[in-house]
């Protein structure tokens, strides 16, 4: 057997095109739609994400703002910089690209974002309003998530669900995705001491890999015909992979995503949707 690859890629470009939709709808009644980035160091990787958010923002007609940082920049200019991104009333949605360098402190970087501007879906408060399920900005990555489960009509409802990771960028937020009214699945969430981990792996329906460990997760480890969601992004000498091990998955899942090409691309679909989602609601 050979998995149903689930497309990011293809989930990202339907995505996008319904935001263009809003983003002109908005438009029509003169409000503009604007994403800032706040960008700190060179890290490498970190540049090549942030350019790949503003080039989705400008194809989906929104202004980008585009703020970097030196790495040898304080805490207070950093949060006096998304200070002045909340007064902006040209921004609508605001991201600081994590992980800050050095000591700088992310966690009270995104702390400081005005929750009505938190296009990464991060900001405490609106976890809280995702945890009593009344969210409207979601964690991107879980978000973009459900977005493909729901393209490619996989069913959620009554499955049992284990998510491997437990940061809140990914892992308890996806969690709670996944068990909330409407999405209905029985999730159990693991980490790397979870005890006999393959027992639990073995059981699910829905296998979310979130761990940040290369082929992390085997294909022996997956119940034939599950649905695997490959979250990480892991650079190695043979180049991007995933938490899972593709091609000994691929021969055993019903429906796998692929790295590259899969939940990436959706974390920036997600963050433009988050992005025109606040837009809308500033004005209603």
């Amino acid at each position: 057997m050979s998995a149903q690859i689930l497309s990011g890629k293809e989930v990202a470009a339907v995505v996008r095109e319904e935001v263009g939709q809003r983003v002109s709808a908005l438009r029509d009644r003169g409000k503009s739609v604007g994403l800032a980035t706040v960008l700190v160091g060179e890290d490498a990787a970190s540049q090549v994400y942030v350019r790949s958010k503003h080039r989705s923002a400008e194809k989906a007609g929104m202004l980008s703002f585009d703020h970097h940082l030196s790495a040898g920049s304080t805490q207070q200019e950093v949060e006096d910089m998304v200070r002045r991104l909340n007064a902006d009333p040209q921004v609508d949605g605001m991201i600081v690209q994590l992980p800050l360098p050095g000591d700088l402190d992310g966690n009270r970087a995104v702390e400081t974002i005005d929750p009505a501007k938190d296009a990464d879906g991060l900001h405490p408060f609106n976890l809280g309003l995702l945890m009593l399920e009344r969210g409207r900005l979601q964690p991107a990555t879980p978000s973009g998530i459900m977005r493909i489960l729901g393209y490619y009509g996989i069913e959620t409802s009554g499955k049992f669900a284990v998510i491997i990771g437990r940061s809140f960028l990914v892992g308890k937020p996806m969690a709670m995705l996944l068990g909330a009214k409407g999405a209905d699945a029985t999730v159990v969430q693991t980490h790397s001491r979870t005890r006999d981990l393959t027992e639990l792996t073995k059981q699910a329906d829905i296998l979310v890999a979130a761990i940040g460990r290369p082929s992390y997760v085997h294909g022996s480890q997956i119940k034939p015909g599950a649905v695997v969601i490959d979250v990480g992004i892991n650079r190695t000498d043979d180049g991007l992979v995933g938490d899972v091990d593709f091609e000994s998955a691929v021969e055993v899942a019903g429906a796998i995503t692929p790295v590259p090409g899969g939940v990436g691309l959706m974390t920036v679909a997600a963050l433009m949707e988050n992005t025109v989602t606040a837009a809308e609601l500033s004005i209603s």
